[in-house]
């Protein structure tokens, strides 16, 4: 098993498909964006043609107004392994979200379904007031939750949140109930990209640019229209929640790009941070789409073949 990780923009699909094409492989999409059906131009997903023949899975398949989760992803994720191998194929997790790999690596305990009434109400806290403000309920109701969590991790602090409301229970008192890992957590090697910091900005300034020159603002526009909530988790992502903004009349476009430009280098930051503490995994200097890189990944893991 192999996952390709690190920041945003640092060439994970590229690395991921030259990988796929040596090993006879398959991509799981890893990155919380991409499997919205919809959210298109800030998301980085590969068009099908340059794909280069290599299929990809758990992408662009969840409605946008669903509310997708890491448990719900890692279930997926885990029957897509054992499909993919049972055909004699190699399977490679591809993607930046860490909480995702987390999930399978580590499963979660048995959460309670979502309350969905609770859920509104505290999205339209977080609309109002912003994620800090939900943070500081999550420190009142689970401190010790709230601790190990970022607080402009607004999804987490949600769940969490809602997790104590309607248990009892912080997510830390249930986690004896943790279900077993996947059984290719054992045999999971885990590639992250460490491009050099000034480069990977100026790649994450760039591509913001293009971005919202694509039509961003005309993709969210058509978004809201059809009844897909500012809340949801797919108009959470970044870009798509600063042209909410500029359509709310909240902030001008030239403030929603450089909100965006921040945005994604302090996520870019705080994603290098996750795979740092994460146990195991195996760091490449460089970006994904650099010759030099795919072929030493490709040594890596053919060396022990």
């Amino acid at each position: 098993m192999i996952a390709i990780a690190g920041p945003t923009a640092s060439g994970k699909s590229e690395l991921g498909i030259a990988l796929a094409l040596r090993l006879g492989g398959e991509i799981i999409n890893c990155d919380s964006v991409q499997v919205y059906r919809e959210i298109e131009i800030a998301t980085a997903k590969v068009p099908v043609q340059e794909r280069r023949g290599v299929p990809h899975h758990l992408i662009d398949f969840v409605p946008p107004e669903i509310n997708y989760t890491a448990g719900e992803w890692a279930r997926e994720a885990a029957l897509k392994i054992e499909e993919i191998e049972a055909r004699g194929r190699v399977a490679l997790l591809v993607g930046g979200t860490g909480f995702y790999l987390r999930a399978l690596r580590q499963p979660f305990f048995p959460s309670p379904p979502t309350d969905e009434h609770l859920r509104k109400r505290l999205s339209e806290i977080r609309e109002r007031r912003g994620a800090l403000h939900l943070y500081k309920i999550l420190k009142r109701v689970d401190a010790q939750s709230a601790a190990t969590l970022h607080a402009q991790d607004w999804p987490r602090v949600q769940r969490a949140i809602e997790v104590r409301l309607q248990t009892g229970q912080s997510i830390s008192e249930q986690q004896p109930a943790r279900l077993p890992p996947h059984e290719s957590a054992s045999r999971m090697r885990v590639f992250a990209l460490n491009p050099p910091r000034e480069l990977l900005y100026q790649r994450i300034n760039e591509r913001t640019e293009k971005h919202f020159a694509a039509g961003l603002v005309e993709e969210v526009r058509g978004l809201l229209e059809r009844g897909v909530p500012a809340s949801s988790n797919a108009l959470g992502a970044h870009g798509y929640r600063r042209a909410v903004e500029y359509l709310r009349g909240q902030r001008n476009l030239e403030s929603a790009i450089e909100q965006t430009r921040l945005d994604v280098r302090h996520y870019a930051k705080r994603q290098l941070t996750w795979f740092r503490r994460e146990a195991g995994v195996e760091w490449i200097e460089g970006f994904g789409d650099e010759t030099a890189v795919q072929e030493q990944v490709a040594r890596e893991v053919t060396s022990d073949e």
